[in-house]
C-alpha cells in the first residue's frame, strides 16, 4: 500500500492547486488512515506540484479562494493548458452556482426580479467541455467537471459515463466517485461501467451501499477496507452509518464515540450521531454533544441540527424548528434537516407544513426511505389512506427489510377506507422476521381474530406470548392474549390449558382479574360434571402449526 500512500499525497496537492477542497481533505484523512510506516514511506519520494501557468494563474487562483469567481474565470480568459482551462471552467461553474443561490434567496424574500432556479452558465460549459472531449483536451478534472454539469442538467446516463472515464484517469478525486453515487439509481446501473479495480473502487462501492441500504454488504466492504486502513476515519463513520441504518444504535454509538475520541472538535457526522441519543433518549449526551458542536462551529449545519435534536427529546418542538430552519438556511440541501423538520411538524399537528418538508427531503434524495415513510405516515393522520398507501410503498421498496415500513402498509390496508385485510396479513408476515418489537405478530392475531380465523388467531397469540414471556415485559397486549388464548381453548373443551391461561390473568388488573376468576369457576364445575379433555385425562389438542407461508412475492404491493 506504499503506491496508496504515494497516490494519496499527489491527490492532496493535485485537488488542492484546483480549489477542490472537499476531494483534498478526503485524501489527507485516507492518507493518515494507513498505518504509520506506510505514511512515512509516501512521505519520502518528491511529490510532483502542478505547474501554475504563471502570474496569471495565480492572481485567478487569489480571486477563487476570496470566492470571486467572475473574476477568476476572467483573469484566465484563453487560458489553454490543462491547469488553467480547469480553474477558468470550475470558476465560471461555481459563479453560477452562486447566482443560483442568490436567486433563490431573492425568491424567498419576495422579489419578483430575476429569481434563478438553475444554473445559469451549465449551458455554455456543457457545450465546452464537450468540444474538448471530442478533442483529445479533457483531463481527468475537465471530465470529472463535465459530469457535474451533466448530472445538474439531468442527464444522468451521459454523467456516469463520463464521471466513470475520469475515475478510471485518475481515481483518487474523491469529488468525482461522490458525482458518480449521486447519478446512480441502482447497484445495477453499475453492472456496465468500466470502473478501476483501485482501493478507491472499494471506498466508492462501501459509500454507495450504505446510501443504498446495502448495509449488511457495505460492512463487508468496509471489513476489507478496515485491514488496509486500520486509522481511517471514513471507515469507522460509513461503518457507523451502516450500523445506524440496521438500527444497530449501540454498535453505532461506539463508533461515533471513538470518531470523537479522535477529534473531540468533530462536526462530521455528528447530525446522525445526535439521532441515536434522540432514539435512545439520552438527554445528559445530547446536551453535552450540543455544547460540544457549538463550542467547535456554532453555524455548521450540522450543529444545528444536533440542537434541533435537542430541543425536541426535551419536547420544545417550536424550538427544534428554528434550529431545523437555521440548518437549511445554511445548506438549502441537508436531507437531514427537511426530514426532521416534517417529523417535528408532525409532533405540533402542522400536516400540511410536514408534507412541504418530506416533499423538499425527497427531491434533496429519492431515496432517502424516511421522507417517503413520513409522508404515509402524515396521509394517514388526514385520513387519506390511499395517498399513504402510494408513499409506504415507495418505502418498503427502499427498505424491504424493515418491519416498520411492512407494519405501516399493513396499518394502512386496515383503514376503514380501505379494509383489505387479507393484503395487511400479508405486509405483517412480511414484516416477522425483521420485527424486534412484536407489532406484526400482535397484528396478527388481532387481524386472523377479525376474520374469524381462530387457530391462526391462536397461533400468533402463542407467539407473541411467548416473546413477552422472554423479554420479561407485561401490558395490555399479554393481557389480549392470555384472555384470547384461555378463552379459545375453553371453547376447544381443553380445560386444563384455558385454566393455565386464565391463572395467570389474576395477576394483571381488576377488569381481567375478575373475569378471569368467574370463568375459572365456570371451568371447575364443568370438570366437577366431566365434562372436556382435561377432565378425561387426554392429552390436549394443540393447533399450533403455523399457517401457510406468505410466499415470495411482494405481499402488499400487489393486494389484489
Amino acid at each position: 500500500m506504499v503506491s496508496a500512500g504515494r497516490e494519496l499525497l499527489q491527490a492532496v496537492s493535485d485537488c488542492r492547486i484546483r480549489g477542490l477542497l472537499v476531494p483534498a481533505k478526503w485524501a489527507a484523512a485516507a492518507l493518515c488512515g494507513l498505518p504509520e510506516e506506510q505514511v512515512a514511506a509516501a512521505a519520502a519520494p518528491p511529490i510532483i506540484v502542478c505547474p501554475t501557468s504563471g502570474p496569471a494563474f495565480e492572481l485567478a487562483r487569489s480571486f477563487f479562494d476570496l470566492k470571486e469567481f467572475h473574476s477568476a474565470a476572467h483573469a484566465l480568459r484563453g487560458a489553454r493548458d490543462a491547469l488553467p482551462l480547469f480553474m477558468r471552467c470550475y470558476a465560471t461553474y461555481l459563479a453560477g452556482e452562486k447566482r443560483k443561490e442568490e436567486g433563490r434567496v431573492e425568491g424567498k424574500a419576495g422579489s419578483s426580479s430575476s429569481k434563478v432556479s438553475t444554473n445559469p452558465e451549465l449551458e455554455g460549459l456543457e457545450g465546452e467541455l464537450q468540444e474538448l472531449v471530442q478533442q483529445g483536451q479533457a483531463d481527468a478534472f475537465l471530465l470529472y467537471l463535465l459530469g457535474l454539469v451533466l448530472a445538474d442538467r439531468e442527464k444522468k446516463e451521459e454523467a456516469r459515463q463520463v464521471l466513470a472515464a475520469s475515475v478510471t484517469a485518475y481515481p483518487c478525486n474523491w469529488g468525482a466517485w461522490l458525482a458518480l453515487q449521486s447519478v446512480c439509481t441502482d447497484m445495477g446501473s453499475l453492472a456496465q461501467l468500466p470502473l478501476p479495480e483501485h482501493f478507491m473502487r472499494r471506498f466508492f462501492l462501501a459509500s454507495l451501499c450504505v446510501d443504498m441500504h446495502h448495509n449488511a454488504e457495505a460492512l463487508q466492504h468496509l471489513q476489507g477496507l478496515s485491514n488496509d486502513f486500520p486509522r481511517s476515519d471514513a471507515v469507522i463513520q460509513l461503518a457507523a452509518l451502516a450500523h445506524y441504518n440496521l438500527q444497530n444504535f449501540d454498535e453505532a454509538q461506539e463508533l461515533f464515540e471513538e470518531l470523537l475520541q479522535r477529534d473531540p472538535h468533530r462536526i462530521e457526522g455528528m447530525d446522525i450521531y445526535s439521532n441515536i441519543l434522540y432514539v435512545k433518549e439520552e438527554f445528559a449526551a445530547l446536551s453535552a454533544l450540543a455544547h460540544r458542536c457549538t463550542d467547535a462551529d456554532k453555524y455548521r449545519p450540522e450543529t444545528c441540527c444536533v440542537i434541533g435534536n435537542y430541543y425536541s427529546l426535551r419536547g420544545m418542538h417550536e424550538r427544534a424548528v428554528q434550529y431545523f430552519r437555521r440548518a437549511l438556511r445554511l445548506k438549502p440541501d441537508y436531507l437531514s434537516a427537511w426530514t426532521l423538520m416534517g417529523h417535528e411538524y408532525v409532533e405540533l399537528k402542522n400536516p400540511p407544513a410536514a408534507i412541504e418538508a418530506y416533499r423538499h427531503a425527497v427531491d434533496v434524495n429519492p431515496r432517502d426511505y424516511r421522507a417517503w415513510y413520513g409522508l404515509g405516515q402524515t396521509y394517514e393522520l388526514v385520513n387519506m389512506p390511499y395517498y399513504a398507501l402510494y408513499y409506504f410503498r415507495r418505502a418498503v421498496q427502499l427498505r424491504p427489510q424493515d418491519a416498520r415500513m411492512w407494519n405501516a402498509m399493513g396499518h394502512c390496508y386496515q383503514q376503514e377506507q380501505l379494509g383489505l385485510l387479507d393484503a395487511a396479513v400479508r405486509c405483517h408476515r412480511r414484516a416477522l422476521p425483521y420485527d424486534k418489537e412484536g407489532i406484526a405478530v400482535h397484528e396478527l392475531a388481532k387481524l386472523h381474530e377479525r376474520l374469524g380465523q381462530r387457530d391462526q388467531a391462536a397461533h400468533y397469540h402463542r407467539q407473541n406470548l411467548q416473546r413477552i414471556d422472554e423479554e420479561g415485559i407485561s401490558g395490555q397486549d399479554a393481557v389480549e392474549a392470555l384472555t384470547f388464548l384461555a378463552d379459545y381453548h375453553k371453547d376447544l373443551g381443553d380445560y386444563d390449558t384455558a385454566e393455565l391461561y386464565y391463572t395467570r390473568l389474576l395477576d394483571f388488573g381488576a377488569g381481567s382479574k375478575e373475569q378471569a376468576k368467574s370463568s375459572l369457576r365456570e371451568i371447575r364445575t364443568l370438570k366437577a360434571m366431566g365434562g372436556g379433555r382435561g377432565g378425561a385425562g387426554l392429552t390436549p389438542v394443540r393447533p399450533d402449526s403455523p399457517p401457510a407461508s406468505p410466499g415470495s412475492d411482494m405481499a402488499g404491493l400487489s393486494p389484489n
